[in-house]
């Protein structure tokens, strides 16, 4: 059997489905395929705090993007954990930074929610839609047919398309089918993940501490029955990562809990913890003839600022806005000097961010004394220059620079949410 679309979406995360979704309405046939199931609700990992340990930091633009979207009304707010604060310091030293989002006349920094809600606000967003949404389907092979390409699926079925958009993660099979070059290396550090119940509130901050090991976050989640939890993301050395895991919970409450300088009192639970490697990839090239890639696909960044989804979400966002400018035009829009609109306007900023993710890791792995010198000094002197950090704020809030449309500010009682 061959079904015919206009466009494929491989891969229903939360990249995937964003431009599922913002491609709904648009003259093309549109079919989000996954290997998951799509025809039931999505649930949590059970935990002892109801945490999911997967969420993520989303910025002021990626809740412009969910909200035009009819997704954001969708994740009820007793889910979304919006912080205002962020404090940064210097586990080895005296250096700390405080930034708030008051500084740029905003009153958050962003929201950290759990990953599958998002995904589940899409997913039901895109129910009221003509997008085909294919879960349960495995792709086992790609081939380049003279007007597009042809998914063989593993049930034998067969998928046809002009364009096919791989939104299918950092290990995405349809990149390596495609034969994408990429950039690759190790980043030599694991991440321990997991959910901690706090004795004090985490008054809507965000807290990281670069400790010799790594560098430790604790982001803010909604108080749950006068409880307090952050998610914590603690970057560590191979050998140190299996030392950590193999703690008992109350070795491990007490390790965190000085990592932390008990800044939040004490670790009274822990959730069940996950360790994952860390690597960085970017594709050399974002696009072929009729064949894109998004998100994670393309790139996969060090989760030390948690921009990885936000990345991913502008991406979807910016080749959303390309194809429908394209389709308005008239010209093919799975042609490669379309796609290498897209290409072009992210690939930069992505690579930017992925840059300065890399110095900051760096920086703070450096262990001679003169650049703990350096690193203390210039964490103090950057903590008075306000005009600095207001830029950093901005930048964190995803609002710099030209954005797609989807990523703008909704302005109030701006009739339609569409790109």
């Amino acid at each position: 059997m061959v079904q015919q679309y206009d466009l494929i979406v491989v891969g229903a995360g939360m990249v995937g489905a964003t431009l599922a979704r913002a491609m709904a309405d648009s003259p093309l046939r549109v079919a989000l395929l996954d290997a998951m199931p799509l025809d039931r609700p999505l649930e949590a990992r059970p935990t002892p705090s109801g945490y999911d340990p997967r969420v993520s930091a989303l910025s002021a633009a990626s809740e412009n993007i969910l909200t035009r979207l009819g997704a954001w009304e969708q994740i009820a707010t007793d889910y979304r954990s919006p912080y205002r604060y962020m404090c940064v310091w210097d586990g080895a030293g005296t250096g700390e930074i405080r930034f708030d989002a008051g500084m740029v006349g905003e009153n958050r920094l962003g929201h950290i929610i759990e990953n599958w809600r998002v995904q589940q606000a899409l997913l039901d967003s895109l129910n009221t839609t003509d997008v085909s949404l294919l879960g349960g389907r495995q792709v086992e092979q790609l081939v380049q047919e003279a007007d597009g390409w042809a998914l063989q699926l593993a049930d034998g079925e067969r998928l046809q398309a002009p364009l096919i958009v791989a939104a299918d993660g950092a290990r995405s099979r349809l990149r390596e089918l495609a034969g994408f070059a990429m950039r690759e290396w190790d980043y030599l550090h694991h991440a321990v993940v997991t959910t901690v119940q706090t004795e004090r509130p985490h008054a809507e901050t965000a807290w990281q501490s670069f400790l010799d090991a790594g560098p430790l976050a604790f982001l803010p989640l909604q108080d749950r029955d006068g409880r307090h939890y952050c998610s914590i993301v603690w970057s560590l050395v191979p050998e140190e990562a299996r030392r950590v895991m193999a703690l008992d919970e109350a070795t491990f409450a007490e390790e965190i809990e000085a990592a932390i300088e008990g800044r939040l009192g004490r670790i009274l639970q822990v959730d069940a913890r996950h360790c994952i490697p860390l690597r960085q990839r970017h594709a050399r090239r974002y696009a072929q003839p009729g064949l894109v890639l998004i998100g994670d696909a393309a790139h996969s960044i060090h989760p030390l600022a948690g921009q990885g989804v936000n990345l991913g979400l502008l991406d979807a966002a910016e080749l959303a806005a390309v194809l429908q400018a394209a389709l308005t035009r008239g010209e093919a829009f799975a042609s490669l000097p379309v796609l290498q609109r897209y290409e072009r306007r992210r690939m930069g900023a992505n690579l930017s961010m992925m840059l300065a993710m890399e110095g900051f890791e760096r920086l703070f792995h450096a262990d001679t004394l003169a650049l703990r010198w350096v690193r203390n000094t210039g964490m103090r002197w950057m903590d008075g220059l306000q005009g600095l950090k207001a830029g950093i704020v901005r930048r964190a809030l995803g609002l710099e620079g030209e954005l797609p449309p989807l990523a703008r500010p909704v302005i109030e009682g701006e009739e339609s949410p569409a790109v």
